[in-house]
């Protein structure tokens, strides 16, 4: 499976154009036809996909940055989140004991006691 072809991906319109002029020249019942060109689009398709989550992502030490000194700063603690979480005694005793029942759905699902 692809994603949609009818939304923009600007990195793979030449691929795209030929995999839709293939499939519109071979019979339908030929599945396998138009194969190479198919590859060669999920390729585009990754490559444009890497490119675009490397500029979303480029930021995001920055942005966890601020966001553990603002925590700090609105709480007047000088810990980040996860060292507060690991020193808080209730969320210790509820982490442990939803992680003892050893991935038990249906216990989980149900509430039932196993």
């Amino acid at each position: 499976m692809h994603p949609p072809l009818d939304r923009p991906h600007p990195d793979c319109q030449e691929a795209i154009a030929a995999l839709q002029k293939c499939r519109a020249n071979r019979p339908y019942w030929k599945i396998w036809a138009c194969n190479d060109l198919k590859y060669q689009m999920d390729a585009c398709f990754r490559q444009e996909k890497s490119r675009l989550l490397e500029n979303l992502n480029k930021d995001m030490f920055e942005d966890r940055s601020k966001e553990e000194d603002a925590w700090k700063e609105a709480t007047g603690q000088d810990v980040s989140f996860e060292e507060y979480l690991k020193r808080d005694k209730s969320y210790q005793r509820i982490s442990q004991s939803t992680s003892s029942d050893n991935g038990n759905y249906q216990t989980r699902s149900t509430g039932a006691h196993a």
